[in-house]
């Protein structure tokens, strides 16, 4: 069966996110490194030896970050969702995902490198697709103002409190 993973595209800076993802995500891992060889390092504006990829892993994921010439930028069309169980966990990956970055709106950051995440409670997609339209309202009420999630008053709009 094919696997799937992230490739995320850096301007030199893809040993530097690796490790600044893997000091956050405690389970990460390095699978391998590998480096510019001549002819690539010429095409891509690289210096020869330099690192071209690293492939990572963290939380069961598996991402792949590269070091080319300039890229796109990172947008919110794309982002990572990172499930928390409790307002512990959800403060511990605000803290460290934002610093250096910037806070966005209900839950969504963007990192240092402009990588964009939402760092949510695992029970999030439960209240929002839960079948009372009313219990919807009140969580998305709820929750779209606040730029960092507060699970406990998520969860008092759900009940109705």
């Amino acid at each position: 069966m094919p696997a799937m993973s992230t490739c995320l595209w850096f301007s030199g800076q893809a040993e530097e996110a690796v490790e600044f993802y893997l000091s956050i995500f405690k389970d990460g891992k390095v699978h391998g490194v590998s480096h510019y060889v001549e002819e690539a390092a010429h095409a891509h504006g690289q210096e020869v030896g330099s690192v071209l990829a690293i492939w990572f892993e963290v939380l069961g994921r598996k991402f792949i970050t590269m070091n080319a010439k300039p890229p796109a930028q990172f947008n919110e069309s794309v982002s990572f969702v990172v499930e928390c169980e409790t307002q512990a966990e959800i403060d511990y990956y605000w803290e460290r995902l934002t610093a250096g970055g910037e806070e966005i709106q209900c839950g969504w950051l963007r990192d240092k490198f402009g990588v964009t995440w939402q760092v949510t409670p695992t029970v999030m997609g439960e209240m929002v697709c839960d079948p009372d339209p009313a219990k919807v309202a009140r969580v998305m009420a709820a929750f779209g103002p606040m730029i960092k999630i507060d699970l406990a008053e998520v969860e008092k709009a759900y009940r109705g409190e």
